[in-house]
């Protein structure tokens, strides 16, 4: 073949494939290759911190068979052409590619492009360059730097804490984040106070108003309602004032993450898959990138749209600079290939992220709204003046003169109010009036977006790491999406009515937690205990500087290894002297009270697997110790005795199943369930000391219909077929063996079921979490060192 074209990703070798002639053929490596070895090789440890940081590396098992195809295609290929990403993972994809095939980095084709488009693949084959050493060494950095804290501190995080799982660079300050923003709530101390809203009539017309004054306590406002009666309102000012409001720059990463969360309700890497895929398809720009830049061919075409679509006056060019210091000016911002595609994918999900990043764009390019706000400012009149000195309503309206960029994005969730034309001296009537108990908030819990937006300011993490960032510490167990619809709350109501004032208590929810990132009890240890004992890890301008020092790297400003080691060296003499870190500091047990049956101490404390109560110390060693999980919504440090002793009353027997077997209710690491024999069987959200007979047996019957489906055959010798999640497949308990697509599984001898396992190659057990396959691995190591010794 003439020409051979390597990509990383299938999706994107189909759309190049369109646009290049039948001298061309397009591969993908689908992804990264090769990744560092896992264990020290000729005692050579995978990254060698005594030799320059050399590392080494080991192609993944799943890749060698398309390593083989790629050798033989450019075995017979005249040139070969690496068009991998244009990022510095890209960069690095391309290198590791040019070192398996043993190509020539000197004369090896390298082409780049921003999107996927005919124009833009045919002026890449027209600028060739060669694989940029500095964007491959910087990758290279951060990834041997997280790869040695990863290995170097999850250890002594599983070592020193209770159900600690592992800590990471920069999924650490992440976890800080979170945890201080948890702290500050659980810190605020609330106030309220009364706020006074009315609504007056003129000429039949009505003019919503609120006191910009606030009172304190209910009394007082309760004075001041009551002093409107008789009063007269006079309108004393009427102001108008222009306004403008411009549109937001194009979309980078983070503002698309950011957006895309509080809009669409995509999480980051939702948003980074869906992105992925449209860019793949050639429908929008590269979806890594820093970069608020378009094109002048993007802003011509924007143009063109939108003087044909809304007409000259809605357009206006506008260049928008970029405000971070490392963003690479070359590269776009995140847009449409074609602004005037109004379907950017036939799959629904996608296709309201390509609304969102057109419509984005096409709103940069278009023309400011032009609106006009008026006060109106109303003057109480009464008998009693002097006690409401300078204490008047205020109307506030706005209406859009000139809709501009507002016709495609950014409009408001709700029309501002419209204010009839009133003059100075006019008197308007009262219609009714009234005080509503405001709560003051706490700081709120960070989003998805929100957390994006506040790594970016902090200058933690780049735009190719923030969904990876922020779906780890979920992974990891360290933050969860909040469930919690909130609690119920009574706010005092005074409403003025008929020249009476009436009082009212309502109920509103406050606390909601709903779809936010939540900090659970590891995470907040695990965030301690870093804080205390390796403070660089968590420190954010200590992370900040790290990813400045990738940046420099990228451009040949920095040397790879004088970066790592400036951070190596102190770090692992950290972890050298962390085995005098005492593990019973870590987490402290807190004394809750006496049990009043047994007289033992009741204990809250931290366990493997998270808070949880103790009933007896200890100290005794023929004491039998009792546990129970955390009451819901308590913490170590505000469980009461009351709620400790209701945990102790678990496991609960419910009752028996029609064959006699006792049903016992209690709650585990997962959550309430119910034991029947060996079966467990989730109960979410009955709660498992007031789940009644009738709900645990319809659980128990659903269950046994679910396992019954799940067994496809059992021949009773430990082999079976199963229904799996990703199909049908044979186990013997200890290795699993997927059944080939187009063959009946029902159709399957015990005989050839027993072939197919012990043809199979040797595995472990299937791991049900990640926790457990950590274990397992953990395990091992042990054994062999136990052998060595």
């Amino acid at each position: 073949m003439k020409n051979l074209v390597i990509v990383e990703s299938p999706a994107k070798a189909k759309t190049i494939e369109k646009y290049l002639g039948g001298d061309f053929t397009v591969l993908s490596s689908v992804g990264h290759i090769r990744n560092i070895i896992k264990k020290a090789k000729d005692n050579i440890p995978p990254i060698d911190t005594k030799n320059g940081f050399k590392t080494t590396y080991e192609i993944d098992s799943e890749k060698r068979k398309i390593i083989s195809g790629l050798k033989k295609a450019v075995a017979t290929a005249d040139t070969v052409w690496l068009a991998t990403d244009e990022d510095r993972e890209g960069e690095a994809i391309a290198w590791h590619l040019a070192e398996v095939l043993k190509l020539d980095l000197k004369t090896t084709k390298r082409i780049v492009f921003h999107e996927i488009t005919k124009n833009a693949i045919e002026e890449a084959i027209k600028h060739p360059r060669t694989i940029d050493m500095d964007l491959v060494q910087a990758q290279q950095a951060r990834q041997i730097l997280d790869r040695l804290v990863g290995f170097e501190l999850s250890p002594v995080v599983w070592r020193k804490v209770p159900g600690g799982k592992s800590a990471g660079r920069v999924q650490s300050p992440a976890v800080r984040l979170l945890v201080e923003r948890e702290r500050e709530i659980e810190a605020f101390n609330g106030s309220f106070s009364f706020k006074v809203v009315a609504e007056f009539t003129y000429n039949g017309e009505i003019i919503k108003a609120e006191l910009p004054n606030r009172f304190d306590t209910e009394a007082e406002a309760q004075t001041f309602l009551e002093s409107l009666i008789n009063s007269t309102f006079v309108v004393s000012d009427v102001t108008t004032s222009p306004a403008t409001r411009n549109p937001a720059a194009p979309f980078t990463t983070s503002t698309l993450q950011q957006d895309a969360n509080s809009r669409l309700g995509f999480s980051a890497r939702a948003t980074m898959s869906s992105a992925q895929k449209l860019y793949q398809e050639g429908k929008i720009t590269y979806m890594r990138t820093d970069s608020v830049n378009l094109s002048g061919q993007a802003i011509a075409m924007a143009t063109d749209y939108i003087k044909g679509a809304f007409g000259e006056q809605y357009s206006q060019v506008r260049k928008f600079k970029t405000k971070s210091a490392n963003a690479q000016e070359a590269h776009e911002a995140i847009r449409p290939t074609d602004m005037s595609r109004e379907r950017g994918s036939s799959n629904e999900y996608d296709q309201k992220l390509y609304d969102l990043i057109r419509r984005r764009t096409l709103a940069s390019q278009m023309a400011p709204a032009k609106l006009e706000k008026t006060v109106i400012t109303i003057e109480i009149k009464n008998q009693n003046r002097s006690a409401h000195n300078n204490i008047y309503f205020e109307a506030k309206g706005e209406v859009i003169l000139f809709d501009g960029f507002l016709k495609v994005y950014g409009g408001s969730k709700k029309d501002a109010e419209i204010l009839p034309s009133v003059t100075v001296n006019d008197i308007l009537a009262l219609k009714s009036a009234g005080a509503k108990q405001i709560f003051a908030r706490p700081p709120s819990r960070y989003s998805e977006g929100s957390l994006v937006k506040k790594l970016e300011e902090l200058g933690i993490g780049r735009p190719s790491t923030y969904a990876t960032i922020i779906n780890t510490v979920q992974v990891r167990g360290y933050a969860e999406k909040g469930e919690n619809e909130g609690a119920s709350r009574d706010i005092i109501t005074l409403n003025l009515s008929s020249d009476l004032v009436k009082r009212k208590v309502i109920q509103e929810k406050t606390g909601s937690d709903r779809g936010k990132l939540v900090p659970t009890p590891a995470g907040e240890v695990v965030s301690d205990f870093l804080s205390n004992h390796f403070e660089q890890i968590v420190d954010y301008g200590f992370t900040a500087k790290v990813e400045t020092s990738f940046d420099k790297i990228a451009t040949g400003a920095l040397a790879r290894n004088t970066m790592l080691d400036s951070f190596y060296i102190p770090f692992h003499k950290l972890i050298e002297n962390s085995g005098g870190i005492d593990r019973s500091t870590v987490t402290k047990a807190r004394e809750i009270g006496i049990d009043p049956v047994s007289g033992k101490p009741i204990l809250a404390r931290f366990g493997r697997f998270g808070p949880m109560l103790q009933l007896g110390s200890g100290d005794d060693k023929e004491d039998k110790l009792q546990f129970a999980p955390m009451p819901a919504g308590c913490k170590i440090e505000t469980v009461t005795l009351d709620q400790a002793l209701h945990a102790f009353r678990l496991p609960r027997t419910v009752g028996q199943t029609p064959d006699g077997a006792i049903i016992k209710a209690n709650i585990g690491r997962f959550g309430p369930y119910i034991q029947i024999d060996k079966l467990f069987v989730s109960i979410k959200p009955f709660d498992p000391h007031t789940i009644t007979l009738d709900e645990a047996l319809e659980l128990y019957n659903s269950k046994l219909k679910a396992e019954i489906e799940k067994n496809i055959a059992d021949f009773g010798d430990g082999i079976k077929i199963l229904k799996g999640r990703f199909g049908p497949y044979i186990t013997d308990g200890s290795k699993n063996v997927k059944i080939p697509k187009g063959t009946e599984p029902t159709s399957i001898t015990h005989d050839q079921a027993k072939q197919m396992v012990a043809s199979a190659p040797a595995g472990k057990k299937r791991a049900i979490t990640t926790r457990s396959r950590k274990t397992v691995k953990k395990t091992k190591t042990v054994k062999v060192k136990r052998k060595k010794a």
